[in-house]
């Protein structure tokens, strides 16, 4: 079962980058040759007007081939014929597509909880339940009711996913925040987040909003940006030696958590949710890391289209081409040995 929801999240994410391109070249006037779901041999295809859709054996990916992108010609509707700030559009709408229906799925799964969280402290933990003494540090640290935390060691908190990641992934014990109390910031030095009795790094509960659409959206928006930063986080994390090459995890070892996510709920709605919320996590991360200028990227190719626009010439295709071939080589050889890992640590 876990497979086959594999397949269809991978399709689905796949589906919409691959749209992403293919619906802003035909609204440039962009000749479209070929629209492809999957990778390799082909299993099903039919032409339909100029273009050629298709569905391949792998699902690990997918392209969306427009006259011209990788070669020299005379159609004034090739791809290297428009302009620059068109072929930028093209190139970045895969991604943008990524982000977008991470964003689509955070409002369902919003919508799915009668309640909204917030970052304002509402209470804290106590002794026990008939005793009115705190049992949280962070009380005893200067947090109070009310406090609207808005950066914690200098990161924006925006959501509550913010504020876990901060908290969850920091070094020291202590932590500086900076708070909205009364409609004025204060700043709170070495607040020490945990319960006394349990050990709980997190001592205090916050408030809920009720659901209306304005506050699905609001959230939304922000968990959104909250997922791309922890994405942006992770990847900073990796190049810093933070994470090694043993926390890498590639297709194998995403089906194995599309598995454990299917899993965990104890009913048919917290599984969704659960599935919902690593999906989002997966395409909002395939967006963010094909905006990375690696070669053989999307973003990669951006970065070529910006010197052009700079220098008001291309470069050369057959340097820019070398120049992707060696970068996709590469990424090739990385998805390779991160798969052998996967299949390694399953073994195990």
């Amino acid at each position: 079962m876990k497979y086959i929801l594999a397949v269809v999240i991978f399709g689905i994410i796949i589906l919409i980058h691959e749209f992403g391109h293919f619906f802003t070249a035909k609204l440039c006037g962009i000749k479209v040759n070929k629209f492809a779901l999957g990778m390799g041999p082909c299993l099903l295809k039919k032409q339909w007007g100029e273009t050629e859709y298709s569905i391949r054996l792998f699902p690990i990916g997918g392209f969306c081939a427009m006259e011209g992108e990788d070669s020299e010609s005379d159609n004034s509707r090739a791809f290297g014929n428009k302009p620059v700030w068109q072929r930028m559009i093209v190139i970045a709408a895969g991604a943008v597509m990524n982000i977008l229906l991470g964003f689509i799925i955070i409002v369902v799964v919003t919508c799915m909880d009668p309640k909204i969280p917030t970052t304002v402290v509402d209470s804290f933990h106590t002794v026990s339940e008939e005793s009115s003494e705190y049992s949280a540090q962070s009380y005893e640290s200067g947090l109070r009711e009310g406090d609207k935390i808005v950066e914690i060691d200098g990161m924006h908190i925006l959501s509550i996913k913010d504020l876990q990641y901060a908290l969850l992934s920091g070094d020291d014990e202590s932590f500086d925040l900076v708070v909205k109390r009364n409609g004025e910031k204060v700043k709170l030095d070495n607040v020490v987040f945990k319960d006394r009795t349990t050990g709980s790094l997190i001592d205090f509960y916050v408030t809920w909003n009720n659901r209306n659409p304005l506050t699905v959206l609001s959230y939304s928006a922000k968990d959104t940006v909250s997922t791309a930063k922890l994405v942006w986080f992770s990847l900073r994390d990796l190049v810093t030696g933070k994470y090694g090459f043993k926390d890498l995890s590639g297709p194998v070892g995403l089906v194995g958590a599309i598995g454990e996510a299917a899993d965990s709920g104890t009913n048919v709605k917290e599984s969704a949710m659960s599935l919902l919320n690593l999906t989002t996590l997966i395409t909002i991360n395939l967006g963010i890391f094909n905006l990375l200028p690696i070669p053989g990227l999307d973003g990669g190719r951006f970065l070529f289209l910006l010197i052009e626009a700079v220098r008001r010439k291309p470069v050369k295709p057959e340097h820019e081409g070398a120049v992707h071939l060696i970068g996709m080589a590469l990424l090739m050889l990385l998805i390779v040995a991160v798969t052998f890992s996967d299949i390694k640590n399953l073994l195990s």
